[in-house]
């Protein structure tokens, strides 16, 4: 039972795309050269996970609130909802609470439809202005007190990418031009922040070997 698939659906915004290396847009990757299927976390929580099969719906540049608009067309078929997005709200000059209100709607929302929902919470954005950091930091805090509330998961992608050396940042080699993940950061984000919502079995140690 532990190695049926699992379909889960990666909401969100560039973050979960894969951009600037990889969309599931191919009219986006043959107009950014962006080809790279190794620059998506989800690539990476298929590869230690083989029961998961993951619909890539990430969309660059979208708010909160544009993103939940998607939502009900994106999961059909789905058992998981993965929530990502907010850090657009700050980048376009709108508040942590407005990106909040819609993080909140979109995991109601994927409750209401009988999936299983984690929430991923937000980045560290290393092109942003000084006050970036604290704006950030205020979204993740309404990000998992909302995951508190609502009983879900919060990935942490942000503690995952975030230079040990210099809080607030990703790491040089964790992202690849300050704005999005490299591969590497990546790999980290399916290797070591996704996980399933609690009520998902773990694979069976025959699925991951090699």
């Amino acid at each position: 039972m532990s190695d049926q698939k699992i379909v889960v659906t990666a909401l969100g915004d560039s973050i979960s795309a894969g951009l600037p290396g990889w969309s599931p847009d191919p009219a986006e990757r043959a107009a950014r050269g962006a080809n790279n299927p190794e620059s998506q976390w989800e690539y990476w929580a298929e590869k230690a996970d083989p029961r998961l099969v993951i619909q890539n719906h990430g969309i660059g540049r979208q708010r909160a609130d544009e993103i939940a608009a998607r939502l009900d067309d994106a999961v059909r078929g789905s058992d998981v909802l993965v929530v990502q997005g907010g850090l657009n709200n700050i980048v376009q000059g709108l508040t942590p609470e407005s990106a909040a209100k819609d993080v909140r709607w979109m995991v109601r929302r994927g409750n209401e439809l009988g999936l299983g929902v984690v929430l991923a919470d937000v980045l560290p954005w290393n092109n942003g202005p000084p006050s970036t950091i604290e704006l950030i930091a205020e979204l993740n805090s309404l990000i998992h007190e909302i995951g508190k509330e609502e009983d879900v998961k919060v990935l942490p992608f942000h503690a995952t990418l975030e230079d040990p050396d210099r809080p607030g940042f990703m790491a040089p080699a964790w992202t690849a031009e300050g704005n999005h993940p490299s591969v590497e950061g990546h790999r980290r984000l399916g290797e070591l922040a996704f996980s399933l919502p609690p009520s998902f079995a773990p694979p069976s140690s025959e699925a991951g070997s090699v």
